[in-house]
């Protein structure tokens, strides 16, 4: 199973901080989110400006006379979530960048920056992009770090970059012969180079004095562990404060609660001279995993390896496609009746869980899903989706309306 996801918008920087949806809706100044994952100093979670679509649309539900929904929209739009850094310029990034931890800084928030533009990125398909070359990504990620300097800054290290690395691509089609073998090498020697581009990226950014860094680790329904923590070993992941989990997708807070636990302690595990191939995955039964827990890898919070979890979309749990219906249900793209999940905060109530995070913008598009089918339409929506990273309404209004906890007024 893939988790692919688009090249999303930057937003201009703008902030707001976090706090009860209610106090969003009626204007009145939020909570602030204590406990900076940082450095523990009182802070709060960054807001860059949200997609300009996102307002026109409450402002046509407004005249409509949807007005629950068009606050619902309104304080989704306002809910700190993540600015993606793709496509620039070394030097355009290191002023992007600038701008938006310094801007954070004047209102005593944290952002949350997510590196996306690895050479390769998503095997050229639906959120296709990233540098050139291995010379290319260290110049930027090196200019992405200039930026950032001695501010607080939550970094997530290339989503989908460790799970789907290019031995996972399609091939050329050759399967014998020579065609087939120099593909195999080619894929080789690309999925070489991407661990050491993320592990030199995480190494980069783990100098910063005041940023914590994440490798993204996929999610629940993707890897098992035994198969995830060899990847984020060889993508730097001792390096890094930690991982993260759900970037973009639909899990539920429980499963990704259980699946950061398990990665944690198989990497803590390994780290003490074990094999990742013993560890306990999501896949057994949790009174087994939690007995091989409680055998091998009973370590202390702090001598584990944290992890960062995107609730951006996961209020109502993954989409169950109906059985035999389509041929490839791409069940990550775009699925119907999702909501809006946890709100972002550090006060997580989990000591290996730094922050529940809107990684992923709610009510950008995943691409233009085709499940199987020639298209163009989305067979699930009778509709055609928008690219990738643009604004989806349908999509939006359903995250809205169906938040759990509820986004809009009573």
């Amino acid at each position: 199973m893939r988790n692919r996801r688009p090249i999303l918008r930057t937003a201009l920087p703008l902030t707001l901080t976090t706090g009860l949806a209610s106090a969003l809706l009626l204007g009145t100044p939020p909570a602030t989110a204590t406990e900076d994952p940082v450095d523990a100093v009182a802070t709060s979670l960054y807001a860059p400006a949200a997609n300009p679509a996102a307002y026109q649309q409450a402002d046509e539900l407004e005249r409509a006379e949807q007005r629950r929904e068009a606050a619902g929209l309104r304080a989704m739009a306002r809910t700190p979530h993540a600015v993606w850094l793709a496509g620039r310029t070394p030097d355009e990034v290191r002023n992007e960048t600038r701008g938006v931890v310094r801007d954070a800084a004047r209102r005593r928030a944290t952002p949350t920056l997510v590196l996306y533009n690895v050479p390769g990125r998503d095997c050229s398909l639906y959120s296709a992009g990233g540098l050139r070359d291995t010379t290319e990504y260290r110049a930027w990620v090196g200019a992405v770090a200039e930026g950032i300097g001695d501010s607080r800054a939550i970094v997530v290290v290339e989503p989908d970059a460790l799970a789907l690395v290019p031995a996972d691509c399609p091939g050329s089609g050759g399967k014998d012969g020579k065609d087939g073998k120099d593909d195999k090498k080619a894929k080789a020697a690309a999925t070489a180079a991407r661990y050491a581009q993320v592990a030199d990226a995480v190494t980069t950014l783990g100098t910063l004095p005041h940023a914590k860094v994440y490798v993204d680790a996929g999610h629940p329904a993707w890897h098992t562990v035994d198969s995830i923590v060899p990847r984020l070993i060889k993508g730097g992941v001792q390096r890094a404060t930690g991982f993260s989990v759900n970037v973009s997708n639909y899990s539920t807070d429980d499963a990704n609660a259980w699946y950061g636990r398990l990665i944690s302690s198989c990497l803590a595990h390994v780290d003490t001279g074990g094999k990742a191939s013993a560890c306990p995955t999501q896949k057994w039964k949790r009174a087994d995993a939690q007995r091989w827990l409680d055998q091998h890898a009973h370590f202390a919070p702090d001598r584990m390896k944290h992890f960062v979890t995107d609730t951006s979309r996961n209020g109502q749990g993954p989409w169950s496609p109906p059985a035999g219906k389509y041929k490839d249900a791409q069940d990550w793209c775009n699925p119907p009746a999702r909501g809006l999940g946890a709100r972002p905060t550090t006060r997580t109530g989990d000591p290996l869980n730094d922050a529940n995070l809107w990684i992923k913008t709610p009510g950008e598009s995943d691409g233009e899903c085709l499940r199987g089918t020639k298209g163009p339409k989305d067979p699930e929506r009778g509709a055609i989706d928008p690219k990738a990273g643009v604004w989806f309404p349908d999509q939006a209004l359903e995250l809205v309306r169906l938040a759990n906890p509820p986004i809009m007024p009573r």
